[in-house]
This record gives C-alpha cells, sequence and structure tokens, in this order.
C-alpha cells in the first residue's frame, strides 16, 4: 500500500513508518497537518494515517478539508482522546476509523487492511490527479467540489493523461489513444480541445493541472507552488 503517514511525533512516527515499510509498504511522513494536506492533495495514496493533534491543522480539520475537496483516501485517525465526542468528531468531519493510542501494531496493519479493501475496488472505476477526479464508468468529472462538462472526447484526453500519472504523453499517443490509430486527425485537432479543456478544468484560484511540453505533449500534474 501507498501510505501518508502525518504524525508531529517524530519518534512515534518513525516507529510507525519502519514498522510499515517492513511489512512492504511505501510511507510517506509529514509532520503537520498543513504538509499532510498538501501531500494528499497532490498525491495518490490507498490510505492515510492522520494524528489529530497536529500543528497548523489539526486532524480534524485536514480530514474535512480532504473531504471538501473530494478525496475519497481511506482516513485512520490516530488519538490519545477516546472522549465519545471526538470519535463521533472525527468520524462526522469524514474519518474511516479511529485508533486510540496507545495501540497494538498489528490491531492498527489490520485496521489500514480493512479499509482499503473497499476503497480498492472503488478506485478501479476512478482516477484523480489533485483535486481533479474521472469515474470511468459514469464518464464524470469534477474539480475541487465542481462538476465538469466533458466531451467524449475531453473525457478521453483527461484518461490519457491521467493514466500517464505525471509523465509526458507526446501527441500522437494521444491522438492513437483518442481517435484510434490511423485516424487522420492532426496536432492543431488535439489542441484546441486542449484548449477547450484547460477552460473547463482551470479557474483562477485553481492550479494549473495541463502543461504543454513543447515539441514532445502533454501531461497533466499539479503545478506546485
Amino acid at each position: 500500500m501507498r501510505i501518508l503517514l502525518v504524525e508531529d511525533d517524530r519518534e512515534i512516527a518513525g516507529y510507525i513508518g519502519r514498522g510499515l515499510e517492513e511489512e512492504g509498504n511505501r510511507v510517506t511522513v509529514c509532520f503537520d497537518g498543513a504538509a499532510g494536506l498538501r501531500a494528499a492533495q497532490t498525491s495518490a495514496f490507498d490510505v492515510v494515517v492522520l494524528d489529530v493533534m497536529l500543528p497548523f491543522l489539526d486532524g480534524f480539520e485536514v480530514t474535512r478539508r480532504m473531504r471538501a475537496g473530494k478525496i475519497a483516501t481511506p482516513i485512520v485517525l490516530l488519538t490519545a482522546r477516546d472522549a465519545a465526542r471526538d470519535v463521533v468528531r472525527g468520524l462526522d468531519a469524514g474519518a474511516d476509523d479511529y485508533l486510540i493510542k496507545p495501540f497494538s501494531f498489528e490491531v492498527l496493519l489490520a485496521r489500514l487492511r480493512a479499509r482499503t479493501r473497499a476503497a480498492r475496488a472503488e478506485r478501479r472505476s476512478r482516477l484523480q490527479c489533485g483535486d481533479l477526479t474521472i469515474d470511468l464508468e459514469s464518464h464524470e468529472a469534477w474539480r475541487a467540489e465542481k462538476p465538469l462538462n466533458l466531451t467524449r472526447t475531453e473525457f478521453a484526453i483527461v484518461e490519457s493523461l491521467m493514466r500517464a500519472g505525471g509523465r509526458v504523453v507526446t501527441r500522437q499517443r494521444l491522438i492513437d489513444s483518442v481517435w484510434g490509430a490511423g485516424r487522420e486527425v492532426g496536432n492543431n485537432n488535439l489542441d484546441v480541445f486542449i484548449r477547450f479543456l484547460r477552460v473547463k478544468i482551470g479557474g483562477p484560484r485553481l492550479p494549473r493541472l495541463i502543461h504543454t511540453v513543447r515539441g514532445i505533449g502533454y501531461c497533466l500534474r499539479e503545478e506546485r507552488s
């Protein structure tokens, strides 16, 4: 699994991170809520292990913002606060599970496996880049909380770029993927659709997603500030 671990106690983070990696997982560690939220928004993970008491943004707020941004990655909250109101607050914010410190590492592993089973099935039909999500079955697309009205061709272009995982897709490969190999579709046609997509997907306060690599093609990735 690809796991995002957000824990400000470096000793605990080291213990959990090493244990998860020894089980064959890939772990990204952040030490404050703001950094954890940025990581969740810009990279794909199978599950987020999130402490509640964090600098800058607490775990409840990180969870709320992830869900508001249509990030459906399962979230397991870690905390020493076991009051019922805290548990309810975390689950209402959008967390999938709640583990009270101190906890057994074996229990954490079991919770992570349980929470990712259903998510794996759902992700087979969904692709995501930052706050852009597409559903391959319904052919729906969203940017942040806003549904996008993409044509079939525009959707196919976005899907092809997303499947590349941030790598550059050549113009010819895009044309072959969207229109079919052997079709007489020129670069100008592709450029027109890319311009349409940039308008539909973009916005004055949104990071740019579609990037031109001159002389080669295009890639889809969130622009880092």
